[in-house]
């Protein structure tokens, strides 16, 4: 009996010593994953952040294909005085891993000139699309484009932008000049300029310059080059017989200010004579069959004249009535239509007036064809 008692206790405290292990071995068992969960924390805290610094440092990517890249798009000039010659410089570099071709370069205006030395550039080479621009006279603010195109398949037009703000640094006066024939030295004013902001300034020349070369350089003016001032009065001289040649120009005044500027003056002649209308044209035209317009011609100074002859160049028109009477005269023409060679579709002739004292005016004729008389007459 006592041994079976025994045996019975030593059955319990044997259970109570394999329960006892389990647990420990339970408790190390999660001890252990606490233990490896903790290191990844650590390492994903303590791993290396990547700074901005870090990536700027960095070798910038390589694309594939040509690939073309401008520093700037845009180049702002300020401020420019009137009439100056300005440049601007277009960085670009062929950030791609073949040759880069510059097909053209297109301008949407007519006043932005360039230069590239050339249009084939290797993968990491650059280059620069040099744009002139000459100011205008007039103040305000431009804006002028180009669009270059190129092999670049992913960008194959860029479109670059000039601006700038034309600003006047002299003032001038008059703003035109209306000149007339019959006065002395053609009623031309002085002409006065003036610094804007006080600051002097000089002349570097005065040119003129005319619808026909013959009247170039009929304006002139005496000028110190080497003189500065906040302000000059210049008095024009006028060559009378080159105004007679032409009917309008310009006067164009450089001045240092402190970059050459040009202030341009338009000028117009009052011509002794004016034609009414000034040319005449002729609709549905049928070779041979006339029709008739009436002409006048006018003196403006209110001067008698008189009509010494009259001559057709072609043949097509014909004074068929003349009334002159104190400063105007009246012409009724005939004009006759030519037979229409080759299909042609228009004619054209001029009538040739002379007055007496020499001086020949000209009315001019167009004629349209109706499109069935179009190479016949009747």
């Amino acid at each position: 009996m006592a041994i079976c008692f025994g045996d019975k206790n030593m059955k319990r405290r044997g259970l109570r010593r394999l329960g006892i292990m389990c647990i420990a071995a339970l408790v190390c068992f999660l001890q252990i994953g606490c233990q490896k969960q903790a290191a990844q924390s650590r390492a994903v805290t303590e791993a290396p952040v990547e700074t901005p610094a870090a990536k700027a440092e960095s070798p910038p990517a390589v694309e594939q294909g040509p690939k073309i890249k401008f520093e700037n798009i845009v180049c702002d000039l300020g401020d420019i005085g009137p009439g100056s010659k300005n440049i601007c410089d277009f960085e670009f570099t062929n950030v791609g891993d073949s040759l880069l071709k510059i097909t053209d370069v297109s301008k949407t205006c007519g006043c932005t000139p360039f230069t590239l030395k050339k249009s084939e550039f290797a993968p990491g080479e650059s280059g620069v699309l040099q744009v002139s621009y000459n100011a205008s006279s007039r103040p305000g603010p431009i804006t002028k484009h180009l669009r270059v195109s190129t092999n670049d398949q992913t960008n194959p037009q860029t479109n670059l932008t000039v601006k700038a703000k034309i600003t006047e640094a002299v003032s001038y006066e008059p703003k035109r000049l209306e000149l007339i024939l019959n006065k002395e030295n053609a009623g031309c004013p002085d002409i006065i300029l003036k610094s804007l902001n006080g600051q002097p300034f000089s002349i570097k020349g005065f040119k003129t310059t005319g619808r026909f070369q013959s009247t170039e350089d009929c304006i002139t003016a005496d000028f110190d080059p080497n003189a500065s001032a906040t302000e000059f009065v210049l008095h024009p001289k006028v060559d009378m017989a080159k105004l007679r040649r032409g009917t309008s120009g310009m006067v164009a005044i450089t001045v240092a200010y402190p970059e050459n500027q040009v202030v341009s003056i338009p000028f117009k002649i009052l011509p002794r004579f004016k034609i009414e209308p000034s040319s005449i044209t002729v609709f549905d035209a049928k070779a041979g069959k006339s029709v008739t317009r009436e002409v006048w011609i006018v003196n403006n100074y209110d001067e008698v004249f008189e009509i010494e002859s009259t001559s057709s160049e072609k043949g097509a028109m014909k004074v068929i009535s003349q009334e002159t009477k104190d400063n105007h005269c009246k012409f009724e023409l005939e004009i006759t239509p030519p037979t229409a060679e080759g299909g042609e579709k228009v004619f054209t002739d001029v009538l040739y007036v002379n007055i007496k004292d020499g001086e020949k005016l000209q009315i001019s004729c167009h004629g349209y064809y109706a499109k069935e008389a179009s190479g016949s007459s009747e």
